[in-house]
């Protein structure tokens, strides 16, 4: 039963998270930069460094808030904000070269896993995606 609930507010958290980047991103912008995407990312990164840090600070917190907020809405805004504090934490924990390759690794692999899976929708729906 706790399971259930927890799955309860890590998916409310993740509707409301989603719907908040989505809104977001509508704001129109002139710019071949990504910009909303990039404010996307830093807001999520420095939100989950707020709900982290205020969760080590406040007495009783209520850890189904905790999972609501961190897990929820900021894995339904952006799942770039909880790669910067699994980096982070490495870097903490004196893992420097684990948190490099962490980092070095997750841009590149992700990088070309896009492109891996552009090229077999191609290969699959015989599309003219261009690589």
């Amino acid at each position: 039963m706790q399971l259930l609930k927890e799955c309860i507010f890590v998916g409310l958290g993740g509707f409301s998270g989603a719907v908040l980047r989505y809104l977001l991103t509508l704001i129109p912008v002139k710019s071949d930069f990504p910009l909303m995407t990039f404010i996307v990312n830093i807001s999520g990164a420095v939100l989950i460094g707020f709900i982290v840090g205020a969760a080590g600070v406040i007495p009783n917190v209520s850890q189904s808030l905790v999972l609501f907020a961190k897990t929820g809405v900021c894995g339904g805004y952006t799942t770039f904000s909880t790669f910067a504090l699994e980096s982070v934490n490495l870097f903490k924990n004196q893992h420097r070269l684990l948190g490099i390759c962490y980092i070095v690794l997750s841009v590149v692999v992700c990088f070309l896993g896009v492109i891996l899976g552009q090229y077999l929708a191609k290969l699959i729906f015989n599309t003219n995606i261009k690589l």
